[in-house]
């Protein structure tokens, strides 16, 4: 089983490998700056090859990035829009830089503007920011909790987009908390079999290349994004292993669960394994 939490870069991008290696990741997911600022340091050639280097010798992979929290590729507002094309550019090149091969996105929000106008901006910022670039990762479009004009909340707006942008590197990372509180019912067999239906009818498995691994703290259909300890919220222990013996077994699996006092990191992979077994 592929299994790894979202980590910290603090001090040096490379100590993000030290931290998963750890807590017992074989996989892991960092953001590479300060997702709330759009300023942003350089990396020092040192810490990217030294981040290469400790991967490697760690043995896990793969290794997935996760965009900003402030870019907005649904909107239409010129200025946002601008700097949120050119921070999925950039991460585009410092996970070339850093050998990552996969680039999560959340999709934003159209702003009121409808939803066909907010797929057309993602579709165009997508476009715009991989322009001339001869390499660079898989971007993995995040399903949203459809909290109010959000986008990319169900697999047909999903299929919308990954039908109309210019490239093939192109896929779909599930959240359960999230696809949970949208209204899919991952929590029981039947629901569980559903959401796959849904899937393979629109997207295909195959898109899916990360699944983001939350319990949720919002009821079923609630349309709230708030993550919970794994078998601590609305989907719950029985939900989880169904989940985990389903055919999404097979895909990596990254935690972002709270950080408190309740369970670290290393315990809620612990408790994923039990689950699981």
């Amino acid at each position: 089983m592929k299994l790894g939490c979202h980590v910290s870069i603090a001090g040096s991008i490379d100590k993000a490998v030290d931290r998963a290696r750890e807590i017992g990741c074989n996989t892991f997911q960092v953001f590479t700056r300060s997702p709330r600022m759009w300023r942003y340091r350089e990396f020092k050639s040192e810490e990217i090859e030294s981040f290469k280097r400790k991967r490697v010798d760690a043995s896990i992979y793969p290794v997935f990035s996760h965009m900003p929290y402030l870019p907005n590729l649904s909107s239409s507002n010129p200025e946002p829009y601008r700097k949120s094309v050119e921070t999925l550019r950039l991460e585009l090149t410092r996970c070339n830089q850093l050998e990552i091969p996969f680039l999560v996105t959340h999709l934003g929000s159209h702003l009121g503007k409808g939803l066909d106008t907010g797929i057309k901006q993602i579709v165009g910022a997508i476009d715009e920011a991989i322009k001339d670039l001869d390499h660079y990762p898989t971007i993995l479009l995040e399903n949203t909790s459809g909290k109010t004009n959000e986008v990319g909340s169900t697999f047909e707006e999903l299929n919308t987009i990954i039908d109309n942008v210019s490239t093939e590197r192109i896929g779909v990372c599930f959240d359960t908390c999230h696809a949970f509180t949208r209204g899919y019912n991952i929590s029981t067999q039947e629901g569980i079999n559903s959401t796959i239906k849904n899937i393979e009818e629109t997207i295909g498995l195959n898109r899916i290349q990360l699944v983001h691994l939350n319990d949720s703290k919002g009821e079923l259909g609630s349309r709230i994004d708030r993550h919970n300890h794994i078998g601590g919220g609305h989907i719950g222990e029985d939900g989880f292993r169904r989940f985990l013996k389903s055919r999404f077994k097979s895909k990596t699996l990254i935690l972002e669960t709270p950080v408190d006092e309740f369970r670290s990191g290393k315990d809620n992979l612990e408790k994923v394994r039990e689950l699981a077994a």
